[in-house]
């Protein structure tokens, strides 16, 4: 008991120091608030002067103004030339290298630049320059200049002197010349921020006792700059002072432990069935943990991008496994998490308490996946009405109403039918099953049940008629209707192994009459391991396997125990080898279904199906199950027992009610002269 109170408080405890790891923790956060949206607190007065810093629309229209309009800063190296010069290949017997010097000075005279800036010019963007020269900038047009490669070929076409042009070749002068005018990245770099800060420098300042923003009024781009400035110097003062944001993430550890301790006294008090089961229980926990990771990391990379969590998802699946109300309380804690990290807090929690609403009323009968995204629809629209609703509540107008918002929520609407695969992942993981694989499994057209169907047909008729009859009952008390039927379904499947051995399958010949007693006992007590064992092969969920391993529990196979009894008068009789190997049933819905198994099979020996003869042997089977205390282990109370006995007898009576007798038609009339007939009215036969 105390080994599994601690699980349960480790489990708890793990979950919230993961929450709260990756929980905002800024050193100075007052406020939460976005950028269009009004402002709901208090008019907030300035403790110390603000500077107004330029907001981020003047500081993007500032850099692309500037970007548009800076002229870089060139420098020019008139030792270029003669570098290139010197570099040329001696000409012995002409001065061929003087001549090609000659040729290249004027053309070095109106600039040389490199083939980044020459594409710059040719495409227009760089009509001007400004040339450095001893601290003094001058602007000088680029329409002169030219790249080496254009130098190149220009000489190519201009030299006409055959000797001077073997010596132009043979000189490689591609591979000689360079720009004579370079960019200083240096001199561009600290023009270009001095430019910038000019542009965008403090518009003023906030004095002390000023109002930086009041109540109600739509936050604007500068408000919102102005916002961050006070907070961030806020966050320096604080840092000053010497207050630890440790305080702060104690109290973010006291909000998540004190929501999650709730959440153990709900499952306890209120849903034993989760509390007492570990798998369950971890699977509650993890999907808080893992559905406010995933909403703090959308908040992360989009604005306001926990509004496009799909955190319905969370009431979908726990609805699925467990119940509606357990579905909202989960909701509602995670959603009470997940409000510390939004910057409407209020807005947040009531769009997530109608989402959730809507989500458990419109599966309160899920028996199709299709259905979810009809739930998805629904979570649209409930989405978008409240968000519209708190609009007009607010600000008294739609002015605050965005699309992307609303998108948003159509957004985190529809990414809500992923439930449908995480309820495939969530039942392989955790070996839950949901309605929707039991209404799956229940279909008549499984291979199992097929297969049941043509090999054992009066095998296949008994577990319908036991389904219907279980079902039935199971819904007067409250249990899982869909688990009853589906389980009653493959409760005989084991039967497949030796259809010939059970009354139900036999055609006047009974192989039992050849064999012993204790043999033709373990041939039929072994269809429960023959079930299980097909069970396992068809890939059955535990759920399932149950119906099958305790649907006749550890009672007697009294038929064959009598009969050994009777031919071993003298003998005292072990019971062991007619016993079936159990367990009794350990819920109700096994409980229900080991009743309407009996009853059905012993209803069709009745001589005559009268009220009084199906009470009988209803209250019969029943009692003496309960006297041999094989459903001791269920959570059946006498009420229960009561209704299942009413539920019964009331299906027995339906399934085998009387007909009235349908009379003869009268003969028509003889003519006079003939004599009369007879007349005669035969009844019809019960149908």
């Amino acid at each position: 008991m105390q080994n599994g109170l601690l699980n349960k408080i480790l489990i708890a405890l793990a979950a919230t120091l993961v929450i709260v790891y990756f929980y905002p923790h800024p050193e100075a956060n007052r406020f939460n608030y976005e950028q269009g949206r009004p402002w709901n607190y208090s008019k907030l007065i300035a403790p110390f002067d603000i500077p107004v810093h330029p907001d981020s629309a003047t500081l993007l229209a500032a850099r692309d103004s500037l970007d548009a309009r800076f002229v870089p800063i060139y420098e020019l190296n008139q030792l270029i030339i003669d570098t290139i010069a010197s570099r040329l290949p001696d000409s012995p017997g002409t001065n061929l290298k003087r001549r090609l010097a000659s040729e290249l000075r004027p053309i070095y005279a109106s600039g040389v630049v490199d083939m980044r800036t020459k594409e710059e010019i040719n495409s227009g963007k760089l009509p001007k320059v400004r040339i450095l020269d001893k601290n003094i900038l001058s602007e000088m047009s680029t329409s002169g200049f030219t790249s080496p490669r254009d130098v190149y070929v220009y000489l190519d076409s201009v030299i006409t002197d055959p000797e001077l042009h073997q010596y132009f070749v043979k000189a490689n002068l591609h591979n000689l010349l360079l720009p004579n005018y370079t960019r200083n990245e240096e001199e561009c770099r600290r023009h270009y921020e001095y430019d910038y800060l000019t542009l965008t420098a403090d518009r003023g300042v906030i004095l002390q006792g000023q109002t930086i923003i009041d109540k109600g009024a739509i936050i604007s781009s500068q408000d919102f700059t102005n916002l961050q400035t006070y907070e961030s110097m806020m966050a320096q003062l604080n840092k000053k002072q010497n207050q630890s944001h440790w305080l702060m993430i104690a109290g973010q550890f006291g909000y998540v432990a004190l929501l999650m301790a709730s959440l153990i006294l709900y499952l306890h008090f209120f849903c034993p069935a989760i509390y007492g089961n570990p798998r369950a229980y971890t699977f509650v926990f993890s999907l808080i943990a893992l559905f406010f990771l995933i909403g703090i990391g959308l908040n992360h990379f989009v604005a306001q991008g926990l509004y496009i969590a799909p955190l319905m998802i969370v009431p979908i699946l726990v609805l699925v496994f467990f119940d509606g109300r357990t579905a909202l309380f989960v909701t509602a804690v995670l959603s009470m998490i997940c409000a510390g990290i939004t910057a409407f807090a209020l807005e947040f929690l009531l769009l997530q308490f109608l989402a959730s609403g809507a989500v458990v009323y419109s599966l309160r009968e899920l028996s199709r996946r299709s259905q979810l995204l009809r739930t998805s629809a629904v979570v649209a629209v409930t989405y978008i009405a409240g968000y519209i609703t708190l609009d007009l509540l607010m600000n008294g107008s739609l002015e605050g109403f965005t699309w992307r918002f609303t998108i948003f929520l159509a957004v985190n609407a529809a990414l809500t039918s992923m439930a449908y695969i995480l309820m495939f992942a969530v039942e392989r993981i955790f070996g839950f099953v949901s309605v929707v694989t039991l209404v799956e499994l229940a279909d008549i057209n499984n291979p199992t049940l097929m297969r049941l169907s043509n090999e054992c047909p009066g095998t296949f008729q008994h577990s319908i008629a036991v389904s219907n009859l279980a079902s039935d009952a199971a819904a007067r008390i409250g249990a899982e209707v869909q688990l009853v039927r589906a389980g009653a379904l493959y409760h005989d499947i084991g039967k497949l192994a030796n259809p010939a051995f059970f009354t139900e399958n036999q055609h006047g010949v009974n192989p039992h009459d050849a064999l012993p007693p204790e043999r033709s006992a373990a041939i039929v007590i072994n269809h429960v391991r023959d079930g299980l064992q097909l069970a396992e092969r068809a890939g059955l969920p535990e759920m399932i396997r149950k119906f099958i391993r305790e649907h006749h529990g550890k009672g007697l196979a009294k038929y064959f125990y009598i009969t050994y009894c009777k031919a071993h008068p003298d003998e005292e009789v072990d019971k062991t080898p007619f016993t079936y190997p159990g367990p009794n049933p350990q819920s109700r819905e096994t409980s229900v279904l080991m009743m309407a198994d009996a009853v059905e099979a012993a209803s069709r020996s009745l001589q005559t199906h009268t009220r009084e003869a199906i009470t009988d042997l209803v209250n019969k089977i029943i009692d003496g199950q309960i006297a041999d205390g094989l459903h001791n282990e269920s959570t059946l109370s006498f009420r229960d027992v009561a209704i299942i006995k009413e539920a019964f007898i009331k299906r027995l009576m339906t399934i085998y009610h009387s007909r009235i007798a349908y009379p003869t038609a009268p003969k028509p009339v003889q003519p006079a002269a003939a004599p009369a007939p007879t007349e005669a009215s035969d009844k019809a036969p019960a149908q």
